[in-house]
């Protein structure tokens, strides 16, 4: 069984996060780098699949130099080989980066596919489903546990308020994976040594045959603006008690 992940690297939950001077971007000198957690996740179930039925995990991650070291550490964790699609992702939107990842995934041809949810920096969480698109095969996403079975697979896929669906699909298939349905390995000083020997492709949109063309485009970021407000509730305590927890149900949004 053939299963690939597509990971992406993105800035880590802490790194302070400045606009840069095009009003665009942001500037990423000095950002520190990781691997997306959903993607995380989505490598996770690849690997356990693996363990159970054999084969081979493939990661396929779109962007510069500096994502070679999440490349390493998804080998280090477990992966077989890794293709590295060498290219800028600041303008891509979610359709680029699946018109780019698609390119890669045809030449291999395999079983499964998976991605996160979405990712951390910009939440888009279309790039899976319209792979799965591109690619003409069955998609379903959510996905916290995925079980091989004689006639396809039987995936878990978590909906709202608590409740989860089971859903049979067939061979080969794209899924995108939610954070939180296994736990999480760490790389083996085994797994880091032999990841220096494992392969990584490298490849540009140019070889792939492909030209990336977003159709969403950035024209302004900026920060969230600080507020504050402060409103005076008048009345009885019972009538300023009833007013404050209306407030923070329909308004704050908190109850």
């Amino acid at each position: 069984m053939k299963i690939l992940v597509a990971i992406k690297q993105v800035p880590e939950r802490d790194a302070q996060v400045h606009i840069d001077a095009s009003g665009t971007w942001i500037d990423e000198a000095g950002i520190q780098w990781a691997l997306n957690e959903s993607d995380a996740y989505a490598l996770e179930e690849a690997l356990q699949l693996k363990e159970k039925h054999g084969g081979e995990v493939v990661v396929v991650s779109a962007g510069p130099e500096r994502v070679g070291s999440t490349i390493r550490e998804a080998l280090a964790k477990g992966a077989d080989r890794a293709i590295h699609i060498d290219c800028a992702m600041g303008r891509l939107d979610a359709l680029g980066v699946a018109q780019l990842l698609a390119a890669a995934i045809k030449s291999e041809s395999p079983d499964l596919t998976l991605t996160g949810l979405q990712s951390d920096d910009l939440g888009y969480g279309q790039t899976g489903v319209i792979l799965s698109e591109l690619l003409g095969l069955p998609h379903s996403s959510l996905i916290l546990h995925v079980e091989k079975t004689e006639q396809g697979l039987t995936v878990k896929r978590e909906l709202e308020e608590g409740w989860f669906q089971t859903i049979e699909l067939p061979l080969p298939a794209v899924l995108t994976i939610q954070s939180g349905g296994n736990k999480l390995r760490y790389a083996t000083l085994m797994g880091i040594k032999k990841a220096k020997t494992k392969e990584v492709r490298r490849v540009t949109a140019q070889e792939l045959g492909t030209t990336a063309t977003p159709v969403v485009s950035l024209a302004r970021i900026s920060a969230p603006q600080k507020q504050k407000s402060t409103q005076m509730i008048g009345g009885s305590p019972k009538e300023a008690a009833a007013a404050l927890a209306e407030k923070l149900k329909f308004e704050a949004r908190v109850l």
